[in-house]
């Protein structure tokens, strides 16, 4: 069947048989047509009509298309199915081609190569990563809408696997021989992301050499900081190989990569970055009520990207902190320069993802016209940030002077451009002598046509001599035969008529030839002037790139500094010694949320030798899981050099921030809400430090009581002897006892009040145990039918006089606790009741009932 295709179709399949899993974008005219299974399944997903078309043989192929102008929100959505596109184009001029167009794929577009701006996030970055396990895992990166590319190594899976998940990568190029159950684990985490299988010679560490030495001139990856870690430098070696076949353009024109290393910045497992809800609600997965939501102020594309990175990588290095933390207190302090730089930022586009169009050969005019824009706002950018210290001062020192360049392009580009190259309309007059001869020709040709008329008219004495134009003869002279004998004898004779004869010129043949090919080469000079600009650019690439990061970063910092002062944050202070203090600290998203001034602060203290196992009780709703969330934000926050929603903070540095929050399930991947839980507790007791920060929250609720009790006693025990600062909130009043036998243990509750058998929430965390769980009196407010309620009081009072007379078996003491613990004391709620009460606040009636309380406690329990 193959031989009897026609021409245009065997060319097809030449290409297609090299792209096999590709839709093939295949360039016919104006269009991008699709064939045969690609345009049934591009046909399905883009929902545009199916045709058909001969193919030769009497064979119809189905056949469907998109519009060469209009193709890039197609392809956006054929991607987002998790397509490939593979871009054949026409390759030669169809005018000067013998037989069939020559047509080559010249991109092929995937998850993590795909730049158009149309459909990449302006605030998030869009990454490519390639993983190569052993015994030491590498990892590269790449965005290459950003031109930024970086390599690290991981020593264990677990680290490797929360990196991946930090990133959120499009597409994960991995080896063909990859475990296949981390395969499901990263899918299962992450469904959107897209596997590339390669062969393992494209991970090759010699591969990788060479491609850096042919493209970045490296002759040596230890130049570049690979000499230790050559894991990553084959990760690498994938990424390069990968752009080579795919997308050759970009070979030599991102930069350069560079090794990055995950342990100088503060480690956040997936659990963590989800329960702290950093950059996306858990709600609907978008960045409203995130962290992110709050704290991002940014003007420019490039400072959302540089705060989401700075929030997703906190800091290890006090010194770094610092500096951000000066900056910061430098924009708080000056108004004026805090406003200037908003309303400079505010004006400039994202200039790095230009930048990397422009590299890449992607850029069209009106690119180039927001670059220009971009470029004019950094005088005024430097001249604001002129005369300061530090880090303002290193950024000042990273944008370059581009006045050359933008005048350039000031003064060779139109104000407004079309969004196409070809299109013409581009270039403004005086550039280019010939454009303006052309476009004065084009825009004046009849006043051309009359001034050679009534030359000639003066030349040869023939006073009715005109001139004229038709399709057949193109522009003529006519002469009526009674002046035939003035004509000149270099008149050309062209066509005679009954009364009249016409002639040519050869300057009117010239200045037709002129007139019919000005519109032509009109836009074919416009078109070689826009490709050098963009070459210009292309050349400044790498420092554009750089003053664009320079600009993302402040604009960050001016973000977190008009939020400090709206929201009345403080300066952290950071300090080396491990350790908490947060005086009257504030949850930054709930704040927000809630009505102005309705937020309760409170102030919590871990000190590794006095209290760094905190015991929070109180019934639900009360604001435990408040105080556990706004502790670990404001400790991140802290990290990342921002301000803090505290009156104070003194933070210790930490290494690490674990949360084991709420109840989940993952029954897709068989695993129950318990299976999840302790699988988070599991990787915490394995991974934290005594320079760690723990947040638990209802640890054992899974199973049963005593196996939950158990389980919860058991990690609280592990976790205080691990000397890790942790925060632990529980329904288990039987951990309270954990303070009389644990030396840095302590109990805090979160207080309420009742009030005619219903429970006021005061949301404020004071010291001592909880007396009661009240759970009985939560459900009464969520809406539990009143009969439901009455029948729950009857139930618990039964059960706890069965448990004061038949108290359950005592554990067994720990290993390093010889002195058996008794979990299920009867004295415990007259204790918990006693160390409730602030006997200076009681009013006589108050204490008379107390002790109507006390004495109902004591015949409970049956003492």
């Amino acid at each position: 069947m193959r031989t009897r295709l026609t021409p245009m179709f065997r060319q097809y399949f030449e290409v297609k048989n090299r792209y096999p899993d590709c839709i093939l974008f295949f360039r016919l005219g104006d269009f991008y047509e699709m064939f045969f299974e690609d345009a049934e399944e591009a046909s399905r997903i883009l929902d545009i009509a199916l045709t058909s078309r001969e193919a030769g043989g009497g064979q119809r192929a189905p056949m469907c298309g998109v519009p060469v102008a209009n193709a890039a929100p197609y392809i956006r959505r054929l991607i987002e199915a998790g397509k490939k596109v593979a871009i054949c184009e026409q390759v030669e001029d169809p005018r000067e081609a013998r037989g069939l167009v020559r047509r080559e794929v010249v991109r092929v577009i995937t998850p993590g190569l795909f730049v158009d701006p149309e459909g990449l996030s302006d605030k998030e970055s869009h990454y490519l990563c390639a993983l190569r396990p052993g015994k030491r895992w590498g990892l590269a990166v790449l965005e290459l809408s950003a031109g930024q590319f970086r390599a690290a190594i991981f020593e264990d899976r677990r680290e490797l696997v929360n990196e991946v998940f930090r990133l959120e990568p499009r597409e994960l190029l991995l080896p063909e021989n990859a475990p296949e159950d981390l395969r499901r684990e990263l899918r299962e985490g992450l469904p959107g992301l897209a596997f590339t299988p390669l062969p393992a010679a494209a991970f090759s560490e010699a591969r990788a050499r060479e491609l850096l030495s042919e493209h970045f001139g490296v002759e040596d990856p230890a130049g570049l900081g690979f000499a230790e870690i050559p894991e990553a430098l084959s990760a690498v070696g994938a990424v390069l190989e990968y752009l080579l076949e795919n997308e050759r353009e970009a070979l030599g024109r991102i930069s350069p990569p560079r090794p990055y290393f995950p342990g100088d910045y503060l480690v956040l497992d997936e659990a963590t970055k989800r329960n702290l809800e950093l950059t996306r609600n858990q709600f609907d997965g978008s960045v409203r009520h995130s962290l992110l939501w709050v704290l991002d102020r940014t003007r420019t594309a490039m400072g959302g990207r540089t705060l989401r990175h700075w929030l997703l990588y906190p800091l290890k290095d006090i010194a770094a902190i610092r500096s951000r933390q000066e900056a910061i207190t430098t924009l708080l302090e000056d108004a004026t320069l805090r406003e200037g730089l908003a309303g400079a930022l505010s004006r400039i586009p994202d200039l790095e993802r230009l930048a990397t169009r422009c590299a890449l050969r992607l850029a069209g005019p009106r690119d180039l016209v927001a670059l220009r824009e971009a470029l004019a706002a950094l005088p005024e950018v430097r001249d604001l940030l002129a005369g300061k210290e530090g880090l303002i001062s290193e950024i000042r020192e990273r944008l370059s002077d581009f006045s050359h360049l933008e005048e350039r392009l000031r003064r060779t580009l139109l104000d407004e451009v079309p969004a196409t190259a070809r299109e013409g309309g581009l270039v403004r007059p005086g550039v280019h002598p010939e454009l303006d001869e052309l476009r004065d020709l084009k825009e004046n040709a009849l006043r051309y046509l009359a001034e050679i008329e009534e030359r000639e008219r003066r030349r040869t004495g023939i006073p009715n001599l005109k001139v004229g134009y038709n399709r057949v003869f193109g522009y003529y002279l006519e002469v009526t035969k009674s002046h035939l004998s003035r004509v000149p004898k270099d008149y050309i004779r062209k066509q005679t008529l009954t009364n009249a004869e016409r002639f040519i010129t050869p300057e009117l043949k010239e200045f037709e030839a002129r007139v019919l090919s000005a519109d032509e080469r009109i836009r074919e000079l416009e078109y070689e002037i826009f490709l050098g600009l963009r070459e210009a650019v292309s050349g400044e690439a790498e420092r554009l790139r750089q003053a664009a990061r320079a600009l993302g970063e402040l604009d960050a910092l001016v973000s977190l500094a008009e939020v400090a002062e709206e929201n009345r944050y403080v300066r952290p202070e950071v300090v080396p010694e491990p350790g908490i203090e947060i005086v009257e600290g504030r949850h930054p998203v709930l704040e927000r949320v809630l009505p102005a001034g309705s937020f309760v602060p409170n102030t919590v203290r871990l000190d590794p030798e006095e209290a760094r196992l905190v015991l929070i009780t109180g019934p639900n709703m009360a604001g435990k899981s408040t105080v556990l969330r706004q502790t670990a934000l404001i400790v991140l926050m802290a990290h990342t050099g921002a301000f803090v929603p505290a009156e104070s903070a003194r933070i210790g540095l930490c290494d690490r921030i674990f949360s084991r929050i709420g109840a989940s399930d993952e029954l897709s991947r068989g695993r129950s809400t318990f299976m999840v839980e302790m699988a988070e507790c599991a990787n915490i007791l394995h991974n934290a430090t005594e320079r760690s920060l723990v947040i638990l929250d209802e640890i054992g609720r899974g199973t049963s009581t005593y196996d939950g009790l158990a389980i919860a006693w058991a990690v609280a025990e592990y976790l205080h002897e691990k000397g890790a600062l942790t925060l632990f909130a529980t329904h288990y009043h039987e951990l309270t006892e954990l303070a009389r036998e644990l030396p840095a243990a302590r109990n805090y509750n979160v207080a309420v009040k009742t009030w005619e058998d219903r429970i006021i929430f005061l949301y404020r965390l004071q010291p001592g145990p909880a007396s009661e769980s009240y759970g009985v009196q939560v459900a009464a407010l969520a809406g539990l039918p009143r009969e439901v309620v009455e029948r729950a009081r009857e139930i618990l009072s039964a059960l706890e006089r069965k448990a004061a007379a038949e108290p359950p078996p005592r554990p067994p003491a720990g290993r390093d606790h010889p002195r058996q613990l008794s979990l299920f004391d009867p004295y415990l709620p007259l204790r918990e009741k006693l160390l409730a009460v602030d006997p200076e606040e009681l009013t006589p009636r108050q204490a008379l009932n107390l002790i109507f309380e006390l004495r109902d406690l004591l015949v409970k329990s049956g003492l």
